[in-house]
């Protein structure tokens, strides 16, 4: 298959997290078309594993959806060279009041292929040691614990529909539950 060739990236717009550009593409035919893309610096994840097995999820306003969702612990990193470890042992910290002492690679993913290059880092911590939240003034983040089977149960019945979410959820289970 003929690749496509990227022949200019024109930034529209840039906020605080992200730029949106518009590509000009060159298809195959010789066709010039424009993609839409949101360029993103990336991100760290959080499966916060309590010592009786349980995992801190956190309930959190979502402006793009208009309404709290239940997730892991994440947040995007300070820099492109910031260790996404790092960062996933801060933003855990931050949200839920626990600092994990240590952390376990899981997975990478993708959010939304199609129009983002946002990528998460997701890491299984644990080791947590109380301390207390430190969210960014815009932030309203409770935080809660649930067994695997728990979880499970709500993401099969819809009740939680975050990519990153579910992916963790779904991976830390076949890597540590399954025997």
């Amino acid at each position: 298959m003929k690749p496509l060739k990227r022949l200019g990236r024109k930034v529209v717009y840039e906020g605080k997290i992200l730029k949106v550009c518009q590509d000009d593409i060159e298809t195959p035919s010789g066709a010039h078309v424009q993609y839409d893309f949101i360029m993103h610096q990336g991100a760290a994840a959080a499966v916060p594993v309590m010592e009786d097995g349980k995992i801190i999820m956190v309930h959190q306003y979502r402006n793009a959806l208009d309404r709290y969702t239940l997730e892991i612990p994440a947040g995007g990193l300070e820099s492109k060279e910031e260790p996404t470890k790092l960062c996933a042992m801060r933003e855990c910290e931050e949200e839920t009041g626990y600092r994990p002492q240590n952390a376990e690679f899981l997975l990478s993913i993708y959010t939304t292929v199609a129009f983002c290059n946002e990528k998460i880092d997701i890491y299984v911590v644990d080791g947590l040691v109380e301390t207390k939240q430190k969210l960014d003034e815009e932030e309203y983040v409770e935080w809660k614990s649930y067994s695997v089977h728990e979880l499970l149960e709500k993401i099969e019945k819809g009740e939680i529909q975050d990519s990153k979410t579910v992916a963790a959820i779904l991976a830390y289970y076949r890597k540590y539950c399954i025997q």
